[in-house]
């Protein structure tokens, strides 16, 4: 399984009124990690022809985040059937590696003209194996 990660540093704006990291900022990480993660390992003529949409996101939260910290935000394709296809996010804590977050995504693929649910082409499921 391809793995494909960044690190990012908590901001101020991302914080809550507890001054953790908002739930909500969580989930645009995973959405932004997924992107970008498409976005790295095809080619323009591939994101064209297909684009991805959610179709749920489970979320657990082990651990809070805090201003200044720095994440670990990685992800890879755990499974695709047909349209769907599984991914698994999770945001660690760089300096420690405790999990703070693991999102599992499933997302389906479209044909970007009739955005209708599209079978994963084997040449995309192998970019990601």
């Amino acid at each position: 399984m391809q793995t494909y990660s960044h690190l990012l540093t908590v901001q101020d704006d991302d914080l809550d009124d507890n001054q953790h990291v908002n739930n909500v900022r969580y989930v645009e990480w995973v959405q932004e990690i997924s992107k970008n993660h498409w976005e790295a390992a095809t080619q323009a003529t591939e994101r064209e022809n297909m684009i991805w949409v959610v179709k749920n996101h489970n979320i657990t939260y082990e651990r809070s985040a805090l201003l200044g910290d720095q994440l670990e935000v990685k992800t890879y394709i755990k499974e695709t059937k047909g349209p769907l296809s599984i991914r698994v996010v999770e945001i660690s804590n760089n300096k420690t590696d405790q999990l703070l977050v693991k999102a599992i995504t499933q997302w389906c693929l479209l044909d970007a003209t009739t955005l209708r649910p599209k079978r994963v082409p084997e040449a995309i499921q192998k970019i990601f194996d």
